[in-house]
């Protein structure tokens, strides 16, 4: 089965122009994207060239670091790698098609989930009991 972004195949997508692409993303993502890239988001894409240009043929390209987690993810970006910080360490992502519209944060979850059922200290009276042999 091929991949469709909004009706359109994979290759097709890779070679939308900027201005092209704001005809499938949603508000928000347009509105950004006329507003034009800054200086940061630029320097990754640059970056994420860079270690596409570099890596082989069949070889995966090299891990960035970014801190840059509203960054949207744009179909130039696909098969690359990034780490991206969520406040602890940097969490490595796989920029799949699958992704295209999303932002980096949202594959770098920034807090640890909640385990219910499991009781600490302090949880109950008689936790508070600690015997002394």
């Amino acid at each position: 089965k091929k991949f469709m972004f909004r009706g359109i195949e994979l290759d097709k997508l890779l070679d939308l122009s900027h201005e092209e692409l704001l005809n499938y993303v949603h508000a928000r993502a347009r509105r950004r994207m006329q507003r034009g890239l800054k200086r940061k988001p630029m320097a990754l894409i640059k970056k994420l060239r860079k270690a596409k240009a570099e890596c082989g043929v069949l070889d995966k390209p090299a891990v960035i670091k970014t801190h840059l987690r509203n960054m949207l993810i744009v179909p130039e970006m696909i098969h690359s790698q990034v780490a991206v910080y969520n406040g602890k360490v940097f969490n490595h992502v796989d920029v799949k098609p699958e992704m295209v519209g999303h932002y980096l944060g949202e594959f770098s979850i920034t807090y640890r989930p909640v385990r219910h059922g499991r009781p600490g200290i302090g949880s109950t009276n008689s936790s508070r009991f600690i015997p002394l042999k």
